[in-house]
């Protein structure tokens, strides 16, 4: 599969986006039989695609570069198809990757706790390409506002037993996360169509296995979007 050509990013509109979206799949190949046909059903129903491969071994750091660009690059690739309604794509971790596919149609990364400072990232990437960072309570929140991000993860928000997480920090949580910044924050963590509803006050989630793991990722991704949203049974 050739790589998408060169886009030119409008960095207003990039925030704009980001600013508007409600569902963001966090797109691990590893986790269904056949990714990218997953990926592909579910693209015109979310509006942030977070490109995340596992880590190679048990480190849990962040993924190989070279899987990270691959698997980005094909996402973009599905992403050209859709014209103007495509989602935003970015990376999680590789701020590499994300500046090497800046031209290509990537609008930038996320960061865990554990990665690369926002500050060093900034320099790196520069002014235009999207930042997002990871946070576990409203402190981390409020003190991320002094950051250069442009979004906000927030979680887990339930238990996610497959990894190891009995108890979540719950929707009460997330939504005064929500009071104490201006920066748009998704919520993410164990969140599925049994409990998504809860989160309507928050109104943006990121969710992995809730659409990839469906037996039609985009039906899924479509009544994930609508229980947020608060449309009728």
């Amino acid at each position: 599969m050739n790589a998408p050509p060169p886009r030119t990013h409008d960095p207003a509109q990039l925030r704009a986006r980001i600013a508007e979206a409600r569902l963001m799949l966090i797109f691990t190949p590893e986790l269904v039989n056949d990714p990218f046909a997953a990926v592909t059903s579910a693209l015109p129903h979310v509006d942030v695609v977070q490109v995340r491969p596992k880590a190679a071994g048990q480190g849990g750091g962040p993924s190989e570069a070279r899987a990270c660009l691959d698997a980005t690059r094909r996402v973009l690739a599905l992403c050209a198809d859709l014209g103007t309604d495509a989602p935003l794509v970015t990376v999680d971790d590789r701020v590499d990757v994300a500046r090497v596919l800046w031209d290509e149609g990537c609008a930038g990364v996320h960061l865990g706790r554990a990665d690369q400072p926002p500050r060093d990232a900034r320099e790196v990437l520069g002014p235009e390409p999207l930042i997002g960072l990871s946070t576990h309570d409203a402190l981390q929140v409020a003190l991320a506002d002094d950051d250069p991000i442009d979004s906000i993860g927030f979680g887990p928000i339930f238990a996610t037993p497959t990894k190891g997480l009995t108890r979540g920090v719950g929707v009460e949580a997330a939504w005064v996360a929500t009071q104490a910044t201006d920066l748009p924050l998704f919520a993410i963590g164990g969140i599925d169509a049994s409990n998504v509803q809860d989160l309507g006050r928050v109104g943006r989630i990121a969710v992995a296995s809730a659409i990839l793991n469906a037996d039609d990722p985009g039906r899924a991704a479509l009544r994930l979007r609508e229980l947020l949203l608060g449309a009728p049974e």
